[in-house]
């Protein structure tokens, strides 16, 4: 039996997410069907990360086990001739026989893509919002993530495990033109955590806010993030903007 490791990158617009869920367009579904294709063997393949709905891949990790003498380069042009033209698998090859794409991971990269300019082309690639941004408070509040804390009120309360510390290793704002890109690095990362950080982080940034709106500051930031609390942080940035850049074993 033999491991496969495949690169995959995504556009997460149309799919249900990551994960396989019946009567669902998923981009794990897609690709288990393709490899039954190629192979005429249905298998699991494990994901470095559950993406949401609409959330995006640059640089996913997945694997596979299989009896089959293609190959392991020629798999990734072999199941991308079966793939719709939003999955792109950009690498196959031959992986350790005990190789896990989420347990051997030791980082993981993020991206988010925040404009203050609407348009027709990039909308569903990043969050169009007009607010104007303090950008120095954002990078304040971007340095208050670095280290290990426990992320429970960036997570969705469902989903919470019995541990919730995470080690985040960067974690900063960058401009591009109109763009405003956020980066973060992390050992790991719980289910929304990303969008409702950045979700928070420009919460505190705005500069106008709006009166009817719950606004955090820097101080209650670092409360939330330092301190141990079942609070759940309600602002979630929307899923197109967020890109899962990278997996590092």
């Amino acid at each position: 039996m033999r491991t496969i490791k495949l690169i995959v990158e995504y556009k997460g617009t149309s799919f249900s997410g990551w994960q396989y869920q019946p009567n669902q367009t998923t981009v794990q579904g897609e690709l288990i069907k393709a490899i039954q294709r190629v192979t005429d063997q249905k298998v699991p393949v494990i994901g470095a990360g559950r993406t949401d709905a609409g959330v995006h891949a640059l640089g996913q990790v997945a694997s596979f086990r299989i009896d089959h003498s293609l190959p392991a380069e020629r798999f990734a042009d072999a199941i991308n001739y079966y793939l719709p033209d939003d999955i792109r698998v950009k690498e196959s090859s031959e992986a350790d026989h005990d190789f896990h794409p989420t347990r051997d991971a030791r980082m993981r990269r993020y991206r988010y893509l925040l404009s203050g300019e609407k348009s027709a082309l990039y909308r569903e690639y990043r969050w169009e919002s007009p607010v104007e941004i303090d950008f120095a408070r954002l990078n304040e509040a971007a340095a208050l993530v670095v280290g290990e804390h426990d992320f429970s009120p960036f997570c969705v309360v469902a989903s919470r495990q019995e541990d919730n510390r995470c080690r985040v290793e960067f974690s900063r704002w960058f401009r591009f033109g109109s763009l405003r890109i956020y980066e973060i690095r992390g050992n790991r990362f719980l289910h929304t955590m990303v969008r409702s950080l950045v979700g928070a982080m420009v919460n505190v940034a705005t500069v106008q806010r709006d009166s009817n709106s719950r606004n955090l500051t820097l101080e209650r930031l670092s409360d939330i993030i330092n301190a141990h609390t079942e609070e759940r942080v309600v602002f979630t940035a929307p899923a197109q903007g967020l890109y899962l850049v990278s997996v590092t074993y």
